[in-house]
């Protein structure tokens, strides 16, 4: 869910399209999750198969206005949820067979150019970054939490190598005035020494706080385990990310339900249980060039999918354990 810059696009693209259907192959029928509805459009090219049904996830409520449309003309074969995909696994889903399941973690064109959510340096809107069911919005992170845990926030959720200058400067100009989105472009502006050429130098903090803001790592690690429980025999997880951090966990999560653990070659051979899971490729698929040039915004895009091989509800995984450093700094949140 990277922070970039927008070009003026006239409408939202749903990214990797082709490739996704292509995958969940929806021309057989079945019910399909999308967990990240946004403006529809994995939902809408479903739905254009006769026999499929959808069931559509999405914590921003203004979401609701498209998916509205939606229900109009298939009533019997759509239904919208107001919720967090982490919470997938609350709905009744006793009598569906879910053939597919799909995250698309970017955010919709819509969302960023909306100046009241505040997602983005290039539209100076309120410092909110809030996509819906939150606890606590940027400014109030920004303007209360001690400096040390700012660092931490824009060192580890943004990958920005000066964090800890940046977030002196915000303990020093806080003092002064309450930080705005306009404020802090300036701040991180004047405080880095380095620019990098391409991309802004606003893009790693704004990513840092809108993934602390809205818990996106335990968000999207509680609803890959969701997304899997669900599936059926031969059901496919499908997630779209759009930076190194979402990838490096899906990546991880994908890795350690679909291949044994590795056991040194002078310790005896032990027999290991059958993975509930397979990779069908583990090279990950990018945006065609075609699409790139209809969509500058997907560059940054990732598809990787896994099948599941039974029926089981039950998923080991430690991928709790192997990010709990991240879901440590999320937690930083409890103090607003």
């Amino acid at each position: 869910m990277s922070a970039i810059i927008v070009p003026d696009l006239p409408r939202h693209y749903p990214v990797l399209l082709k490739e996704i259907i292509s995958i969940i192959s929806p021309q057989y029928g079945g019910t399909f999750i999308d967990c990240t509805f946004g403006q529809g459009g994995y939902s809408q090219e479903i739905l254009k198969y006769q026999d499929t049904k959808v069931i559509a996830l999405d914590r921003d409520k203004d979401s609701k206005k498209k998916a509205d449309i939606i229900s109009e003309k298939f009533s019997n074969r759509f239904l919208f949820k107001n919720k967090k995909f982490s919470e997938l696994d609350k709905i009744k889903l006793k009598n569906e067979s879910i053939r597919g399941v799909i995250f698309d973690l970017g955010y919709s064109y819509t969302q960023i150019k909306d100046p009241k959510k505040g997602l983005s340096f290039n539209f100076m809107g309120d410092l909110n970054m809030c996509l819906g069911i939150n606890n606590f919005s940027a400014k109030e992170a920004v303007n209360n939490l001690e400096t040390k845990d700012l660092e931490k926030i824009f060192k580890f959720f943004g990958e920005e190598k000066e964090a800890k200058r940046i977030a002196k400067k915000i303990g020093k100009e806080r003092q002064k005035k309450e930080i705005n989105t306009q404020k802090l472009v300036e701040i991180i502006e004047k405080t880095k020494r380095k620019r990098d050429r391409k991309i802004n130098s606003s893009t790693k903090v704004f990513q840092a706080l809108r993934i602390f803001v809205n818990k996106e790592i335990s968000e999207l690690i509680n609803g890959l385990i969701a997304g899997t429980k669900v599936l059926k025999k031969d059901g496919i997880l499908v997630v779209v990310t759009f930076h190194s951090l979402e990838d490096k966990i899906v990546k991880y999560f994908f890795k350690t339900l679909s291949e044994h653990k590795s056991i040194s070659r002078y310790l005896p051979k032990l027999d290991q249980p059958e993975t509930s899971f397979k990779l069908a490729q583990k090279k990950v698929i990018l945006p065609s060039r075609k699409e790139l040039n209809e969509n500058l915004s997907s560059r940054s895009a990732k598809l990787r999918y896994i099948i599941k091989k039974d029926n089981s509800y039950q998923i080991k995984t430690d991928i709790f354990e192997k990010f709990d450093h991240l879901i440590q700094i999320e937690n930083l949140g409890d103090k607003l």
